[in-house]
């Protein structure tokens, strides 16, 4: 059974890194896109940031842009999220996710993690 389990999550004050890391299983992701989202409470699950199967592209949404890097090793099957200059609009639960092919919608990414939670401090 496929899995994605994320990890790296946790509280950190304004201006500060994280980096979470994504783990899958269960079958081969070496052709789909590997890619993050996040939901805050009582708000919609937003695209943040994904790479294509090889790693050779990169898309983010412009909230991000600038601030957080995708990264995938594909040998060890895991995908990153390098999280620089945290703002406390980012505090929500961040969700590993798996694609088909690159893009931005949720409802286009079939697998999913449990997710784990960023807490930023102003």
């Amino acid at each position: 059974q496929a899995q994605l389990v994320e990890s790296g999550g946790g509280s950190v004050q304004a201006g500060g890194s994280l980096r979470l890391s994504c783990v899958t299983s269960g079958r081969s992701f070496a052709t789909y896109t590997l890619g993050w989202f996040r939901q805050a409470p009582g708000k919609e699950r937003q695209f943040v940031g994904a790479t294509n199967y090889n790693g050779g592209r990169a898309i983010y949404s412009d909230s991000v842009k600038g601030r957080f890097t995708v990264s995938r090793d594909s040998a060890n099957n895991r995908v990153y999220l390098q999280m620089d200059y945290l703002k406390p609009e980012d505090t929500a639960i961040y969700y590993c996710a798996a694609a088909p092919y690159l893009s931005v919608g949720v409802s286009v990414y079939d697998y999913w993690g449990q997710g784990t939670q960023v807490t930023v401090s102003p």
